[in-house]
């Protein structure tokens, strides 16, 4: 007689993709309040808005932080992978800091991005905690290669990543900045990682080569 295993091993496969399906629509749903309400959203807000129940939330995410939190790390990887443009990261400082630069535009290059940093931006816990995550390792690269000062490195990630919050909340949130300012205001702020003025002034004016937005 016929094995009845792959019959199994076929209906977990198809509950396991029901399951993926599901829990991409649901961040996918997070991703819209985000940009349209923010982080302070209800759970019935996000449940209404992704047209399931707030118990299907909760079957997939043990609560809306966490989903919030998913759906905002899942957009910024893409929005990194877009920024870099095939270039590796921490290849080089000028390539690290054109991505950083970036962010300052990203209302004219990724408007809908652009709404959730701005509703984001007034905790900006999340920010931080990436740039001391996954960009303690980038610039751990440059320290290594010399291109940045290596003594207290831990300390240098955390202001460069408060310094750099604050610069987007001046873009994004208060608008106190323009873009271009911003960008000057980095220019001073890489004294953290003792570039001299003259290289952050040459680094900061290098024209910004921006990706095809698909």
């Amino acid at each position: 007689m016929p094995s009845k295993k792959p019959v199994k091993k076929a209906a977990g496969n198809r509950q396991a993709a029901y399951s993926a399906r599901n829990r991409a629509a649901l961040i996918k749903a997070g991703q819209e309040v985000l940009a349209e309400i923010g982080p302070g959203a209800t759970i019935e807000q996000l449940a209404s808005h992704a047209q399931v129940s707030p118990t299907t939330v909760y079957k997939y995410f043990a609560s809306k932080e966490l989903l919030f939190s998913e759906a905002l790390d899942q957009i910024w990887r893409e929005w990194v992978v877009w920024s870099y443009n095939g270039i590796s990261p921490g290849k080089s400082l000028e390539a690290t800091l054109d991505t950083a630069r970036k962010l300052f535009w990203v209302k004219q290059t990724h408007p809908f991005f652009a709404k959730i940093l701005h509703n984001t931006l007034g905790n900006p816990t999340f920010l931080i905690a990436a740039v001391r995550g996954g960009g303690t390792e980038v610039f751990k690269k440059m320290a290594d290669k010399g291109e940045l000062r290596k003594d207290d490195f831990e300390k240098r990630v955390t202001m460069w990543a408060y310094c750099l919050a604050g610069l987007l909340t001046s873009v994004h949130v208060t608008e106190e900045m323009a873009p271009s300012e911003a960008e000057v205001a980095m220019g001073i702020a890489l004294s953290i990682w003792g570039v001299s003025e003259a290289k952050a002034k040459k680094i900061m004016s290098r024209p910004l080569v921006f990706a095809p937005v698909k």
